[in-house]
Protein backbone atom coordinates (compact mmCIF):
# COMPACT_ATOMS: atom_id res chain seq x y z
CA UNK A 1 0.00 0.00 0.00
CA UNK A 2 1.42 3.69 -1.02
CA UNK A 3 1.39 5.81 1.45
CA UNK A 4 0.03 9.59 0.35
CA UNK A 5 2.85 11.92 0.47
CA UNK A 6 3.19 14.60 2.97
CA UNK A 7 0.01 17.38 3.03
CA UNK A 8 0.36 20.23 0.78
CA UNK A 9 -2.10 23.24 0.64
CA UNK A 10 -3.29 23.58 -3.33
CA UNK A 11 -5.43 26.19 -3.15
CA UNK A 12 -7.71 28.01 -0.06
CA UNK A 13 -10.56 30.90 -1.47
CA UNK A 14 -10.04 33.90 1.19
CA UNK A 15 -12.22 34.72 3.71
CA UNK A 16 -13.88 37.60 4.17
CA UNK A 17 -11.91 40.31 5.88
CA UNK A 18 -13.48 41.43 9.35
CA UNK A 19 -14.41 44.75 10.15
CA UNK A 20 -14.29 45.59 13.88
CA UNK A 21 -18.35 46.79 14.96
CA UNK A 22 -21.84 45.43 14.52
CA UNK A 23 -25.17 46.98 14.61
CA UNK A 24 -28.47 47.01 14.10
CA UNK A 25 -29.03 46.99 9.89
CA UNK A 26 -30.23 50.28 9.05
CA UNK A 27 -34.07 50.67 6.99
CA UNK A 28 -33.45 48.34 4.10
CA UNK A 29 -30.29 47.16 4.33
CA UNK A 30 -29.75 43.35 2.80
CA UNK A 31 -27.81 40.91 5.10
CA UNK A 32 -25.28 38.93 3.83
CA UNK A 33 -25.88 35.55 4.41
CA UNK A 34 -24.28 32.38 4.07
CA UNK A 35 -21.98 31.15 1.02
CA UNK A 36 -22.40 27.67 0.52
CA UNK A 37 -19.44 25.80 -1.32
CA UNK A 38 -19.26 26.08 -4.77
CA UNK A 39 -20.51 23.49 -6.78
CA UNK A 40 -18.16 20.96 -8.01
CA UNK A 41 -18.35 19.12 -11.53
CA UNK A 42 -17.50 15.78 -11.67
CA UNK A 43 -16.22 13.58 -14.60
CA UNK A 44 -16.46 10.19 -13.14
CA UNK A 45 -13.71 7.54 -14.05
CA UNK A 46 -13.56 4.41 -12.38
CA UNK A 47 -14.13 3.78 -8.93
CA UNK A 48 -13.16 5.33 -5.69
CA UNK A 49 -13.94 4.60 -2.41
CA UNK A 50 -12.75 5.13 1.46
CA UNK A 51 -13.02 2.58 3.87
CA UNK A 52 -13.77 3.63 6.71
CA UNK A 53 -16.09 6.06 5.92
CA UNK A 54 -16.64 8.11 9.28
CA UNK A 55 -14.18 8.81 11.70
CA UNK A 56 -12.92 11.48 13.98
CA UNK A 57 -10.08 13.98 12.89
CA UNK A 58 -6.61 12.22 13.20
CA UNK A 59 -8.12 9.11 12.40
CA UNK A 60 -6.88 6.86 9.42
CA UNK A 61 -8.51 6.45 6.16
CA UNK A 62 -7.81 3.52 3.21
CA UNK A 63 -8.32 5.50 -0.03
CA UNK A 64 -9.14 2.84 -3.17
CA UNK A 65 -9.09 3.53 -6.53
CA UNK A 66 -9.24 1.22 -9.35
CA UNK A 67 -10.39 2.10 -13.33
CA UNK A 68 -8.66 5.04 -13.81
CA UNK A 69 -5.51 5.81 -16.57
CA UNK A 70 -2.56 3.39 -15.79
CA UNK A 71 0.47 4.23 -14.76
CA UNK A 72 -0.59 8.44 -14.05
CA UNK A 73 -0.25 10.31 -10.95
CA UNK A 74 -3.67 11.68 -9.65
CA UNK A 75 -4.26 14.13 -6.79
CA UNK A 76 -6.01 13.44 -3.71
CA UNK A 77 -8.27 16.30 -2.41
CA UNK A 78 -10.04 17.22 0.82
CA UNK A 79 -13.31 19.31 0.41
CA UNK A 80 -12.65 21.52 3.75
CA UNK A 81 -13.95 25.06 4.67
CA UNK A 82 -13.02 28.57 6.11
CA UNK A 83 -16.09 30.59 7.97
CA UNK A 84 -15.87 34.40 8.74
CA UNK A 85 -18.44 36.54 11.00
CA UNK A 86 -20.24 39.57 8.78
CA UNK A 87 -19.48 42.48 10.78
CA UNK A 88 -19.45 45.85 9.49
CA UNK A 89 -20.65 49.79 10.56
CA UNK A 90 -21.81 48.07 13.56
CA UNK A 91 -24.12 45.64 12.49
CA UNK A 92 -24.09 42.04 12.20
CA UNK A 93 -24.99 39.90 9.28
CA UNK A 94 -24.47 36.33 9.48
CA UNK A 95 -21.36 34.19 9.24
CA UNK A 96 -20.02 33.12 5.80
CA UNK A 97 -18.13 29.87 4.45
CA UNK A 98 -16.27 29.19 1.51
CA UNK A 99 -14.16 26.29 0.31
CA UNK A 100 -10.79 25.79 1.25
CA UNK A 101 -9.75 23.01 -0.71
CA UNK A 102 -6.37 20.88 0.84
CA UNK A 103 -4.18 18.44 -0.92
CA UNK A 104 -3.86 15.23 0.84
CA UNK A 105 -0.96 13.78 -1.49
CA UNK A 106 -0.35 12.48 -4.31
CA UNK A 107 -0.93 8.36 -5.31
CA UNK A 108 0.09 6.93 -8.85
CA UNK A 109 -2.06 4.22 -10.90
CA UNK A 110 -1.03 0.60 -11.43
CA UNK A 111 -0.57 -1.01 -14.60
CA UNK A 112 -4.34 -1.56 -14.43
CA UNK A 113 -5.59 2.19 -12.83
CA UNK A 114 -5.75 0.96 -9.48
CA UNK A 115 -4.05 2.34 -6.71
CA UNK A 116 -4.38 2.02 -2.77
CA UNK A 117 -3.26 4.92 -0.08
CA UNK A 118 -3.60 6.18 3.25
CA UNK A 119 -4.49 9.56 4.41
CA UNK A 120 -5.12 11.36 7.94
CA UNK A 121 -8.49 12.96 8.53
CA UNK A 122 -7.65 16.77 8.95
CA UNK A 123 -8.02 18.87 11.30
CA UNK A 124 -11.19 21.52 10.65
CA UNK A 125 -14.98 21.73 10.59
CA UNK A 126 -16.68 18.55 10.78
CA UNK A 127 -19.77 16.18 9.35
CA UNK A 128 -19.68 15.94 5.32
CA UNK A 129 -16.85 16.34 3.40
CA UNK A 130 -15.80 15.16 -0.41
CA UNK A 131 -12.54 13.55 -0.62
CA UNK A 132 -12.00 14.80 -5.03
CA UNK A 133 -9.70 12.53 -6.82
CA UNK A 134 -8.14 15.23 -10.09
CA UNK A 135 -6.28 15.32 -12.62
CA UNK A 136 -4.35 18.50 -13.54
CA UNK A 137 -6.99 20.44 -11.80
CA UNK A 138 -10.09 18.12 -13.56
CA UNK A 139 -12.05 16.15 -10.63
CA UNK A 140 -12.37 12.40 -12.12
CA UNK A 141 -14.14 11.24 -8.78
CA UNK A 142 -15.26 11.83 -5.56
CA UNK A 143 -16.43 10.42 -2.52
CA UNK A 144 -18.05 11.26 0.68
CA UNK A 145 -16.73 11.08 4.02
CA UNK A 146 -18.04 11.99 7.69
CA UNK A 147 -15.90 13.59 10.18
CA UNK A 148 -17.08 12.83 13.53
CA UNK A 149 -17.73 15.46 16.13
CA UNK A 150 -16.26 14.89 19.56
CA UNK A 151 -16.58 16.67 23.10
CA UNK A 152 -15.04 16.31 26.07
CA UNK A 153 -14.83 17.54 29.75
CA UNK A 154 -12.14 18.20 31.89
CA UNK A 155 -10.98 18.00 34.94
CA UNK A 156 -13.93 15.52 35.57
CA UNK A 157 -14.08 16.42 39.68
CA UNK A 158 -13.23 19.33 41.94
CA UNK A 159 -14.33 21.72 44.44
CA UNK A 160 -16.85 23.83 43.87
CA UNK A 161 -15.91 27.04 41.51
CA UNK A 162 -13.40 24.40 39.68
CA UNK A 163 -13.45 25.17 35.98
CA UNK A 164 -14.66 22.81 33.87
CA UNK A 165 -13.18 22.66 30.17
CA UNK A 166 -15.37 21.52 27.02
CA UNK A 167 -13.19 21.01 24.15
CA UNK A 168 -14.75 20.43 21.20
CA UNK A 169 -13.37 19.34 17.92
CA UNK A 170 -15.28 18.41 14.20
CA UNK A 171 -17.99 21.26 14.83
CA UNK A 172 -19.85 21.46 11.51
CA UNK A 173 -20.81 24.45 9.44
CA UNK A 174 -23.74 23.96 8.25
CA UNK A 175 -27.19 25.70 9.99
CA UNK A 176 -27.90 22.21 11.65
CA UNK A 177 -24.30 21.39 12.60
CA UNK A 178 -22.93 24.71 13.92
CA UNK A 179 -24.26 25.45 17.23
CA UNK A 180 -23.94 23.55 20.08
CA UNK A 181 -25.39 23.78 23.52
CA UNK A 182 -24.55 23.63 26.75
CA UNK A 183 -26.82 22.25 29.68
CA UNK A 184 -25.90 21.89 33.65
CA UNK A 185 -27.98 19.89 35.91
CA UNK A 186 -31.42 20.54 33.25
CA UNK A 187 -30.47 24.20 33.48
CA UNK A 188 -29.07 26.40 30.22
CA UNK A 189 -25.99 27.71 30.10
CA UNK A 190 -25.29 28.75 27.15
CA UNK A 191 -23.68 27.97 23.42
CA UNK A 192 -20.58 26.81 22.00
CA UNK A 193 -19.64 28.44 18.43
CA UNK A 194 -16.46 27.44 15.87
CA UNK A 195 -16.80 29.95 13.26
CA UNK A 196 -13.75 31.44 13.13
CA UNK A 197 -11.52 28.28 14.95
CA UNK A 198 -12.06 25.97 12.07
CA UNK A 199 -14.58 23.34 13.72
CA UNK A 200 -12.73 23.95 17.05
CA UNK A 201 -14.12 25.66 20.29
CA UNK A 202 -12.70 25.59 23.98
CA UNK A 203 -15.08 26.99 26.50
CA UNK A 204 -15.40 26.80 30.04
CA UNK A 205 -18.02 26.62 33.06
CA UNK A 206 -18.30 26.83 36.86
CA UNK A 207 -18.69 23.61 39.10
CA UNK A 208 -21.66 24.40 40.59
CA UNK A 209 -24.14 22.42 43.67
CA UNK A 210 -23.33 20.40 45.60
CA UNK A 211 -21.21 17.68 46.61
CA UNK A 212 -21.83 14.89 44.62
CA UNK A 213 -22.60 13.86 41.03
CA UNK A 214 -23.51 16.53 38.52
CA UNK A 215 -24.56 16.07 34.87
CA UNK A 216 -23.54 18.32 31.84
CA UNK A 217 -24.92 17.97 28.27
CA UNK A 218 -23.97 19.04 24.74
CA UNK A 219 -26.73 18.81 22.63
CA UNK A 220 -27.33 20.98 18.96
CA UNK A 221 -29.76 24.08 18.99
CA UNK A 222 -29.26 25.81 16.02
CA UNK A 223 -32.69 27.50 16.85
CA UNK A 224 -31.67 29.44 20.29
CA UNK A 225 -32.10 26.80 22.79
CA UNK A 226 -31.11 23.12 22.75
CA UNK A 227 -33.26 20.57 20.52
CA UNK A 228 -34.05 17.51 23.22
CA UNK A 229 -35.72 15.18 20.82
CA UNK A 230 -32.62 14.93 18.48
CA UNK A 231 -34.05 11.36 17.61
CA UNK A 232 -37.25 12.97 16.17
CA UNK A 233 -35.70 15.32 14.36
CA UNK A 234 -34.84 15.76 10.38
CA UNK A 235 -31.42 15.08 11.30
CA UNK A 236 -31.46 12.26 13.93
CA UNK A 237 -27.60 11.56 13.31
CA UNK A 238 -26.58 14.30 15.04
CA UNK A 239 -25.31 13.06 18.24
CA UNK A 240 -25.46 14.48 22.19
CA UNK A 241 -23.28 14.07 24.93
CA UNK A 242 -23.82 13.68 28.17
CA UNK A 243 -20.64 13.98 31.05
CA UNK A 244 -20.68 13.27 34.72
CA UNK A 245 -18.87 16.10 37.07
CA UNK A 246 -18.59 15.19 41.17
CA UNK A 247 -18.24 18.28 43.14
CA UNK A 248 -16.28 16.88 46.08
CA UNK A 249 -15.42 18.96 49.53
CA UNK A 250 -13.12 21.02 49.81
CA UNK A 251 -12.43 24.71 49.91
CA UNK A 252 -14.56 26.87 47.49
CA UNK A 253 -12.38 27.94 44.36
CA UNK A 254 -13.04 31.51 43.59
CA UNK A 255 -12.90 34.18 40.62
CA UNK A 256 -9.56 36.80 40.50
CA UNK A 257 -10.86 40.20 41.66
CA UNK A 258 -12.60 41.90 39.11
CA UNK A 259 -10.00 44.41 37.85
CA UNK A 260 -8.01 41.50 37.04
CA UNK A 261 -10.58 40.23 34.35
CA UNK A 262 -10.40 42.83 32.05
CA UNK A 263 -8.40 42.72 28.95
CA UNK A 264 -4.91 43.89 28.98
CA UNK A 265 -3.68 47.44 27.52
CA UNK A 266 -2.48 47.51 24.06
CA UNK A 267 0.24 49.95 23.45
CA UNK A 268 -0.32 52.01 20.26
CA UNK A 269 2.19 52.02 17.53
CA UNK A 270 3.42 55.51 17.92
CA UNK A 271 3.88 58.76 15.92
CA UNK A 272 2.76 57.86 12.41
CA UNK A 273 5.06 58.39 9.41
CA UNK A 274 3.83 61.19 8.14
CA UNK A 275 5.57 64.85 7.52
CA UNK A 276 2.08 66.82 8.28
CA UNK A 277 0.34 67.24 11.18
CA UNK A 278 -0.19 64.16 13.13
CA UNK A 279 -1.62 63.01 16.27
CA UNK A 280 -1.47 59.76 18.46
CA UNK A 281 -1.66 58.32 21.76
CA UNK A 282 0.88 56.03 24.06
CA UNK A 283 -2.11 53.46 24.46
CA UNK A 284 -3.69 52.27 22.11
CA UNK A 285 -6.86 50.54 24.12
CA UNK A 286 -7.60 50.28 27.32
CA UNK A 287 -10.43 50.45 30.18
CA UNK A 288 -12.70 53.65 31.38
CA UNK A 289 -10.08 55.37 33.33
CA UNK A 290 -7.01 54.37 31.55
CA UNK A 291 -4.25 57.35 32.00
CA UNK A 292 -3.37 57.73 28.11
CA UNK A 293 -0.95 60.71 26.75
CA UNK A 294 -2.15 62.46 23.96
CA UNK A 295 0.80 63.75 21.51
CA UNK A 296 0.67 65.43 18.55
CA UNK A 297 3.29 66.93 15.68
CA UNK A 298 3.75 69.53 13.31
CA UNK A 299 0.73 71.51 14.54
CA UNK A 300 1.25 75.66 14.33
CA UNK A 301 3.52 76.90 17.10
CA UNK A 302 2.45 79.00 19.87
CA UNK A 303 -1.54 77.97 18.86
CA UNK A 304 -4.45 77.26 21.38
CA UNK A 305 -6.05 74.46 19.61
CA UNK A 306 -9.21 72.54 21.02
CA UNK A 307 -9.44 68.77 21.49
CA UNK A 308 -12.41 66.54 21.06
CA UNK A 309 -13.75 63.26 21.83
CA UNK A 310 -16.24 61.49 19.57
CA UNK A 311 -18.58 58.83 20.94
CA UNK A 312 -21.50 57.07 19.16
CA UNK A 313 -25.60 58.20 20.78
CA UNK A 314 -28.81 57.07 20.33
CA UNK A 315 -31.47 54.99 20.62
CA UNK A 316 -32.41 51.78 19.18
CA UNK A 317 -35.77 51.71 20.98
CA UNK A 318 -36.84 55.29 19.80
CA UNK A 319 -35.92 53.76 16.27
CA UNK A 320 -33.90 56.94 15.11
CA UNK A 321 -30.45 54.34 15.08
CA UNK A 322 -27.48 56.74 16.79
CA UNK A 323 -25.04 59.48 15.41
CA UNK A 324 -21.32 60.26 15.97
CA UNK A 325 -21.01 63.25 18.25
CA UNK A 326 -18.14 64.59 20.34
CA UNK A 327 -17.54 66.20 23.61
CA UNK A 328 -14.70 68.78 24.60
CA UNK A 329 -11.42 66.56 25.74
CA UNK A 330 -9.48 69.76 26.59
CA UNK A 331 -7.45 72.57 25.12
CA UNK A 332 -3.82 72.99 24.61
CA UNK A 333 -0.98 75.54 23.86
CA UNK A 334 0.99 74.08 20.58
CA UNK A 335 4.48 74.41 21.63
CA UNK A 336 7.55 76.16 20.04
CA UNK A 337 8.24 72.75 17.82
CA UNK A 338 5.18 72.00 16.88
CA UNK A 339 4.19 69.24 19.49
CA UNK A 340 1.85 68.96 22.17
CA UNK A 341 1.80 66.52 25.08
CA UNK A 342 -2.08 66.28 26.96
CA UNK A 343 -2.35 63.58 29.54
CA UNK A 344 -6.26 62.55 30.46
CA UNK A 345 -7.57 59.24 31.56
CA UNK A 346 -9.82 57.85 29.23
CA UNK A 347 -13.29 59.03 29.43
CA UNK A 348 -16.82 57.17 31.21
CA UNK A 349 -18.57 55.99 28.02
CA UNK A 350 -19.72 53.04 25.76
CA UNK A 351 -16.62 50.32 24.48
CA UNK A 352 -15.08 50.23 20.90
CA UNK A 353 -13.04 53.37 19.03
CA UNK A 354 -12.83 56.76 19.55
CA UNK A 355 -12.17 58.98 17.36
CA UNK A 356 -9.54 62.53 18.80
CA UNK A 357 -9.77 65.29 16.61
CA UNK A 358 -7.14 68.23 17.42
CA UNK A 359 -8.84 71.55 15.94
CA UNK A 360 -8.12 74.80 15.11
CA UNK A 361 -10.84 76.81 15.45
CA UNK A 362 -13.15 73.84 13.99
CA UNK A 363 -11.17 72.87 11.57
CA UNK A 364 -9.63 69.93 11.97
CA UNK A 365 -5.80 69.16 12.04
CA UNK A 366 -5.33 65.58 12.64
CA UNK A 367 -7.02 62.34 14.57
CA UNK A 368 -6.42 59.51 16.32
CA UNK A 369 -8.33 57.16 18.09
CA UNK A 370 -8.56 54.90 21.51
CA UNK A 371 -10.81 51.94 21.93
CA UNK A 372 -12.48 51.28 25.38
CA UNK A 373 -12.78 47.78 26.52
CA UNK A 374 -14.93 46.22 29.02
CA UNK A 375 -14.01 46.42 32.74
CA UNK A 376 -15.95 45.63 35.87
CA UNK A 377 -16.37 46.31 39.94
CA UNK A 378 -16.01 43.03 42.22
CA UNK A 379 -19.82 42.98 43.11
CA UNK A 380 -21.36 43.99 46.03
CA UNK A 381 -21.83 42.75 48.55
CA UNK A 382 -19.92 39.19 48.25
CA UNK A 383 -22.15 37.45 50.52
CA UNK A 384 -25.55 37.87 52.66
CA UNK A 385 -28.68 35.66 53.24
CA UNK A 386 -30.98 34.25 50.30
CA UNK A 387 -33.03 37.76 48.90
CA UNK A 388 -29.91 39.99 49.59
CA UNK A 389 -29.70 42.43 46.17
CA UNK A 390 -26.42 41.87 44.42
CA UNK A 391 -25.07 44.82 42.50
CA UNK A 392 -23.50 43.52 39.25
CA UNK A 393 -21.68 47.17 37.59
CA UNK A 394 -20.12 47.28 34.25
CA UNK A 395 -17.99 50.07 32.21
CA UNK A 396 -17.14 50.18 28.59
CA UNK A 397 -19.84 47.86 27.30
CA UNK A 398 -20.28 48.70 23.44
CA UNK A 399 -22.84 49.66 21.24
CA UNK A 400 -22.62 47.43 18.13
CA UNK A 401 -25.05 44.50 17.71
CA UNK A 402 -22.27 42.24 18.70
CA UNK A 403 -20.61 44.55 22.07
CA UNK A 404 -23.71 46.49 23.34
CA UNK A 405 -25.08 43.29 25.74
CA UNK A 406 -23.81 41.29 28.59
CA UNK A 407 -25.95 37.80 29.44
CA UNK A 408 -25.90 36.91 32.55
CA UNK A 409 -25.39 33.12 34.25
CA UNK A 410 -26.46 32.30 37.75
CA UNK A 411 -25.32 28.72 39.48
CA UNK A 412 -24.65 28.08 35.09
CA UNK A 413 -28.25 29.12 34.44
CA UNK A 414 -29.16 31.43 31.96
CA UNK A 415 -30.61 35.01 33.44
CA UNK A 416 -31.02 37.52 30.87
CA UNK A 417 -29.14 40.18 29.54
CA UNK A 418 -28.49 43.74 30.25
CA UNK A 419 -27.96 46.67 27.68
CA UNK A 420 -25.71 49.41 27.94
CA UNK A 421 -25.99 51.46 24.82
CA UNK A 422 -28.53 53.83 25.87
CA UNK A 423 -26.74 54.04 29.49
CA UNK A 424 -23.43 55.23 27.56
CA UNK A 425 -21.68 52.05 27.95
CA UNK A 426 -22.60 51.69 32.08
CA UNK A 427 -24.16 48.42 32.96
CA UNK A 428 -25.63 47.93 36.72
CA UNK A 429 -27.64 44.71 37.49
CA UNK A 430 -29.56 44.38 40.75
CA UNK A 431 -29.18 40.97 40.97
CA UNK A 432 -31.18 38.50 43.90
CA UNK A 433 -29.22 35.97 45.47
CA UNK A 434 -30.74 32.66 46.03
CA UNK A 435 -30.41 29.09 46.43
CA UNK A 436 -28.94 26.90 49.52
CA UNK A 437 -26.29 28.60 51.83
CA UNK A 438 -22.97 28.45 49.94
CA UNK A 439 -21.25 29.52 47.15
CA UNK A 440 -23.15 30.53 44.51
CA UNK A 441 -21.56 31.92 40.87
CA UNK A 442 -22.24 34.27 38.40
CA UNK A 443 -21.08 34.77 35.02
CA UNK A 444 -20.93 37.48 32.23
CA UNK A 445 -20.38 36.81 28.41
CA UNK A 446 -20.79 38.50 25.42
CA UNK A 447 -23.59 37.70 23.09
CA UNK A 448 -25.09 38.93 19.92
CA UNK A 449 -27.86 41.67 20.46
CA UNK A 450 -29.20 40.99 16.64
CA UNK A 451 -29.41 40.96 13.11
CA UNK A 452 -29.06 38.87 10.55
CA UNK A 453 -28.29 35.43 10.66
CA UNK A 454 -27.72 32.48 8.35
CA UNK A 455 -30.98 30.50 7.66
CA UNK A 456 -32.27 27.86 10.36
CA UNK A 457 -29.84 29.67 12.95
CA UNK A 458 -30.92 31.97 15.46
CA UNK A 459 -28.00 32.85 17.94
CA UNK A 460 -28.90 35.79 19.48
CA UNK A 461 -29.17 37.45 22.81
CA UNK A 462 -28.06 33.81 24.35
CA UNK A 463 -24.74 33.67 26.15
CA UNK A 464 -21.72 32.52 24.00
CA UNK A 465 -19.43 30.71 25.98
CA UNK A 466 -16.67 30.50 23.20
CA UNK A 467 -16.64 34.24 23.32
CA UNK A 468 -13.27 34.71 24.23
CA UNK A 469 -11.73 32.26 20.57
CA UNK A 470 -15.02 33.22 18.14
CA UNK A 471 -17.05 36.33 18.98
CA UNK A 472 -17.90 38.18 16.39
CA UNK A 473 -16.77 41.96 15.77
CA UNK A 474 -14.90 43.34 18.76
CA UNK A 475 -12.91 41.14 21.73
CA UNK A 476 -14.43 41.15 24.58
CA UNK A 477 -13.91 39.80 27.79
CA UNK A 478 -15.76 37.26 29.85
CA UNK A 479 -16.22 38.23 33.65
CA UNK A 480 -16.95 35.73 36.64
CA UNK A 481 -17.75 36.27 40.31
CA UNK A 482 -18.66 34.35 42.63
CA UNK A 483 -21.26 35.00 46.31
CA UNK A 484 -21.72 32.63 49.66
CA UNK A 485 -25.14 32.60 50.67
CA UNK A 486 -25.15 32.76 54.53
CA UNK A 487 -27.39 31.29 56.91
Amino acid sequence: MNKVKPILFLAALASLILVFTACQPASGQKAQTTVSPSPITVKYIGNFSLSPTHAPIGATVNASGKGFEANSELDLVWEGFTGAWNVADGNYTGRTFTDAMQSLGKVETDASGGFQATFTVPSGFGFSHNVLVEKQNEVQNQSNFKVDMQVSISPSSGPVGTSINIDAQGIGWRPLENSWEVIYDNKFTGWISSVTTDGIAHASITAIGAPGEHIIQIIHGSATFPYLNMQQSPRPDRPQWTFEFTVTDGAPITPPPAQEQGLPMQKSAGKPSTTGPALWTDIASGTVGTPVILQGSGLPAGKQLDLLWFRVVGSRVSGNGWVEASVPLGNVTVGADGTIIFPFKALDDVGGPHRIEVQDAGTKLAETSFTITPSAFDISPSSGPAGTTITVHLKGVGWTQTANIYTLVYDNAYVGYACGFNSQGDVTVYLPATGEPGWHYIDLYPAIYAGTDMSQTNDFRIPQLTALEDHPGEHLPVFHFAFQVTE
